[in-house]
């Protein structure tokens, strides 16, 4: 399956989702029906390398490719858009990472493969790193990794919550402190068929209810000596971090550029039999709307050609992430003013996709965190 037809199938699912779009943003929980389509339309793939015969080179030739199918997706249902980005951003920590420093090139390669091949035979992959009172910020982690009881695992116990896509998920990569460390290091816990009762050591203790991106069962857990896999890559938590986190800013700034278009295309329709009867301040804010989805755009396609090139392109992923990120708030904000009251509903599309875009800027990570790291980029680039 190659990635033109991949685009193409995952373009009639947006366009299905599309139909159902005002049952889809007022229901509260995933369907794994529609898991079930995205996998069979090869969406999981973005996960495999071309070698497994799936659809990762590396960055520069993967990115676009990757956030398009994300952008079509979030034209059609923006909570199921959001969780399976979280499958590629997650594997992109070995895939962009071909080879790791010794002593850990050898178990880095082997379990680059194993974790292309749990993709490849059908495994979501997702996140569950955030924890209450850390800010978003991984090295704030309080959980802590014991060695597991035959010293080939970990046991992780603490609370975690953002696990978006809960439910949907085979694995989930997630982080802790190892006992006797001061650096907390990377994980994954195979969440296949786990109740969430604790019996088995996964409690759900908060689930989503956000305003925004409501159907992403982004569910808070507390875990109780729970197994994990350690990164093959120890000790050195951003180390696998680094080469992924341009691409992993486009991902997810892809989906906010899909609910921004999705939006100003149905307003503009709306709009276009009555256009001659705005008010001068529904015009003013369909003109300033228009005008920022434009820069949009430009932001954008700025972040995929940084990431295409050959300098490094962190700090330009991070200026146009938070720039759209920004922006998007603003153009969905002003299609609101200009439809007025009856935007403030859950039967609005208009409404819905605010505060989808919203929500995107309190969690992918916190505004405080992304300034926090957008400045520190600066400055080490000018360095």
């Amino acid at each position: 399956m190659d990635a033109a037809l991949v685009q193409t199938q995952i373009a009639a699912i947006a366009a299905d989702f599309a139909k159902d779009r005002r049952a889809r943003q007022v229901r509260r929980e995933l369907d794994p029906a529609d898991f079930e389509r995205l996998r069979d339309a090869g969406f999981l793939l973005t996960g495999v390398p071309t070698a497994m015969g799936g659809l990762w080179s590396d960055p520069a030739h993967s990115t676009r490719m990757v956030a398009e199918l994300l952008r079509t997706l979030a034209h059609g249902d923006a909570s199921v858009a959001l969780v399976s980005a979280m499958h590629p951003a997650v594997l992109s920590f070995w895939l962009a990472t071909p080879q790791a420093p010794g002593p850990f090139t050898d178990a880095w390669a082997a379990q680059q493969l194993e974790v292309s091949r749990a993709a490849q035979h059908g495994a979501w992959w997702g996140t569950i790193t955030s924890e209450p009172g850390s800010g978003g910020d991984v090295a704030q982690t309080r959980a802590v990794a014991q060695p597991g009881p035959d010293s080939t695992g970990y046991r992780i116990s603490g609370d975690k919550h953002f696990g978006s896509g809960s439910g949907v998920t085979s694995f989930m990569v997630t982080s802790a402190v190892p006992a006797g460390a001061t650096e907390p290091d990377w994980f994954y816990f195979d969440v296949r068929g786990v109740p969430w009762d604790g019996s088995r050591g996964m409690q759900l203790v908060a689930p989503w209810d956000g305003h925004g991106m409501p159907a992403t069962q982004s569910h808070g857990f507390r875990f109780t000596d729970f197994p994990a896999t350690r990164f093959a890559w120890e000790g050195d938590w951003r180390g696998p971090a680094a080469a992924s986190g341009p691409f992993i800013a486009c991902v997810f700034t892809a989906v906010v550029v899909g609910i921004v278009e999705a939006a100003l295309e149905t307003a503009r329709r709306q709009l276009a039999p009555r256009h001659d009867g705005l008010r001068v301040y529904e015009q003013v804010e369909w003109a300033r709307a228009e005008q920022e989805g434009w820069l949009i755009q430009q932001a954008y396609e700025g972040m995929l050609r940084a990431v295409e090139g050959d300098g490094p392109a962190l700090l330009d992923a991070l200026r146009g992430k938070t720039a759209i990120a920004e922006l998007a708030e603003s153009v969905t904000g002003r299609i609101c003013h200009v439809f007025g009251g009856g935007t403030y509903a859950r039967q609005s599309p208009f409404g819905c996709w605010f505060e989808d875009v919203r929500a995107l800027g309190f969690l992918r990570p916190p505004w405080g965190l992304a300034y926090d790291r957008l400045i520190a980029e600066s400055w080490a680039r000018s360095e």
